[in-house]
């Protein structure tokens, strides 16, 4: 429908009697994002405020929390506003851009996971040489490059479909994702085939690279001694579970994209809600636990806070 010339106003029909739980929708993914904010952001505050860890480990995992946090403003506001809403509608032009700013945040993931694959192989395998190899431009490189590259080869689809006509004005989703192309009359072949090489490139790739990456460091560290492969374990397993944990939500989200036409309605919410929900929760929770430095400094500030309010 159209409310303006030239305006293509998108309905987003993947919400379940949201007229109904539109208050229950509301405070549970309210808390959610306040608890998602406030996890990662804690992290991030504690990392920049203590000298010990100004090191390239803990800044790449600021980095990551960081994206986390703006993974989930590009989703939760948007749906928190929908559910209120007398009719949950958007734009054919916001829809795109959340669509770019998902999968740019997305894949950044991906990437800043092979970046901290390859500074812990350096750290564990090539400790002499750590301090020339991860210096301070080179991190901040690896950061900007991190963004960059999947945020470019994002953007090509996304711009190129901007004219696209559509045929169908009825979203099947709760926020825009790849779900959005089977609006259209058409869908390129050749974006098709480009989207099939982003995917490699920006995912794939990267995720074959921590792999081989840990692997290489753990038969390493296995001929090393008890205080190496402690060492290995205690930075590198975290990472590890991270990456399989977010795997494991990217295929979720190509599963709701493929099989839209033939799920049922409250499974596709389930399942969406899946992507959005447990990774930026998770994240904070096995670099806060399992990190030992971090977790010392995260212990240190609650019992500070229970002493103050002891006190009071």
């Amino acid at each position: 429908m159209n409310s303006e010339p030239n305006v293509t106003i998108v309905t987003i029909g993947g919400y379940v009697e949201v007229e109904k739980y539109k208050y229950v929708y509301f405070f549970t993914m309210f808390l959610v994002y306040i608890v998602i904010i406030c996890s990662n952001g804690t992290i991030v505050c504690l990392i920049w405020m203590h000298q010990n860890l100004h090191e390239p480990m803990y800044i790449f995992i600021a980095a990551l929390l960081c994206n986390s946090i703006l993974f989930s403003t590009v989703i939760y506001p948007k749906m928190l506003i929908d559910v209120l809403s007398e009719k949950q509608v958007i734009t054919i032009s916001a829809c795109l851009f959340q669509c770019f700013l998902y999968y740019a945040f997305s894949c950044s993931e991906f990437v800043l996971l092979a970046v901290m694959a390859y500074d812990r192989y350096v750290s564990i395998c090539k400790p002499l040489q750590y301090a020339n190899i991860m210096r301070k431009s080179t991190v901040i490189c690896l950061l900007i490059l991190a963004w960059l590259i999947p945020t470019a080869q994002v953007a090509v689809p996304v711009i190129s479909n901007i004219e696209t006509k559509l045929c169908d004005l009825n979203f099947k989703g709760i926020f825009c994702n790849n779900l959005i192309y089977k609006l259209h009359c058409t869908i390129s072949r050749a974006m098709s085939i480009y989207g099939v090489v982003v995917l490699i490139n920006v995912t794939i790739l990267p995720m074959f690279f921590v792999l081989f990456t840990y692997a290489k460091i753990f038969v390493i560290t296995y001929r090393s001694c008890k205080e190496v492969r402690k060492k290995a374990a205690e930075t590198c397993l975290p990472h590890l579970f991270v990456l399989i944990n977010f795997s494991c939500l990217l295929t979720y989200d190509v599963v709701t994209v493929k099989l839209e036409f033939d799920m049922p309605k409250t499974v596709r919410l389930i399942m969406t809600l899946q992507v959005v929900l447990y990774h930026p929760l998770v994240n904070p929770i096995i670099y806060g636990l399992k990190m030992k430095e971090i977790s010392k400094h995260l212990k240190r500030l609650f019992t500070k806070e229970n002493v103050k309010m002891i006190e009071q």
